[in-house]
């Protein structure tokens, strides 16, 4: 078994400040987690931007920017950037901060779904901002939309600037996206691919499902064509990449994807949230790997080949 990957996923495009008082919202917030997740002993930090005045979701190419640049210059983690970007936003403004950003590392959504989150409304009693209850109530009627079209377009900017699709697969059906494809020549193996699950919309985050989508994965695109890492949405965040990690996975926690550390606890940052998948790594005898041992785990082209080096 290689050295175990961790991935830091640090604000995203779903929850809303007014969930937790830890939840980074704003750049600087941003950040800090990042480098303290870094520190904490994850080798991958997955961003967003978010708009500094307010905290919605954001496409800003100068927020990227300043954001990656400040993580590049404070700790050595391989920067993921987004492509889901926030709900609701078009395909051109997901995919811009790549060929401009050029990162080491882009997520690539692996195919349309319900997206879901309108229930996390029902847990706000008074907005920080009045955005955010509508932002969460819209998503009832959301399709998050990737089609052949834009999985296309997406991999041919990454392609471009030598950037590596974290292929994100939220139910079964995209493996099968994938494959389709690996085999006309749109993604080269080895693949990367992150199972999400826990989303209302996607696949539940059971251990018999991640099980299927290994085994799926491995029959379909051939375990030699991928390596792979799950994250869970809540409260099935630590079963689920605990259990990917006894089946040979890598792993991905953070604020994004859940806000808790316990039943009633939030977490304070991402950092906590590394720090306890790392503690438990450990006593399974598994190593962590490095920024530079997952960059070669991953395939990915180094820190000094981004658009953002120059500006750190």
């Amino acid at each position: 078994m290689s050295k175990l990957v961790v991935t830091a996923a640090i604000t995203g495009g779903v929850h809303v400040p007014s969930l937790s008082p830890h939840f980074p919202y704003l750049p600087d917030m941003v950040i800090d987690q990042a480098v303290g997740a870094a520190k904490a002993g994850a080798a991958v930090v997955h961003i967003h931007a978010r708009d500094p005045k307010d905290g919605r979701p954001s496409s800003d190419i100068g927020v990227f920017r300043d954001i990656a640049a400040a993580i590049h210059a404070q700790c050595d983690a391989a920067i993921c950037v987004t492509t889901g970007g926030g709900l609701g936003m078009s395909p051109e403004e997901r995919v811009k901060p790549v060929g401009i950003l050029r990162p080491e590392l882009a997520s690539l959504n692996a195919g349309s779904m319900n997206f879901a989150i309108h229930r996390l409304a029902d847990k706000i009693e008074t907005p920080r901002y009045d955005w955010e209850i509508p932002y969460l109530k819209s998503t009832e009627d959301l399709i998050f939309p990737n089609t052949f079209r834009s999985i296309t377009a997406f991999t041919q900017a990454m392609n471009a600037v030598g950037t590596k699709p974290e292929l994100e697969i939220y139910d079964v059906g995209m493996i099968n996206n994938v494959k389709y494809l690996l085999d006309v020549g749109v993604l080269e193996a080895p693949l990367y691919l992150q199972f999400v699950m826990g989303i209302l919309g996607g696949i539940a985050a059971t251990p018999e499902n991640l099980v299927f989508m290994v085994e799926t994965a491995r029959k379909v695109i051939g375990p030699a064509n991928f390596v792979w890492s799950c994250c869970a949405a809540g409260r099935a965040q630590l079963p689920m990449t605990l259990l990917a990690m006894t089946m040979g996975g890598n792993v991905r926690v953070g604020l994004e994807d859940n806000l808790f550390m316990g039943p009633g606890r939030l977490a304070t940052s991402s950092a906590e949230q590394v720090e306890a998948i790392v503690r438990i790594a450990r006593e399974l005898s598994l190593e962590i790997a490095s920024a530079d041992e997952a960059r070669a785990i991953l395939g990915l082209k180094g820190r000094t080949a981004v658009g953002w080096a120059d500006a750190a």
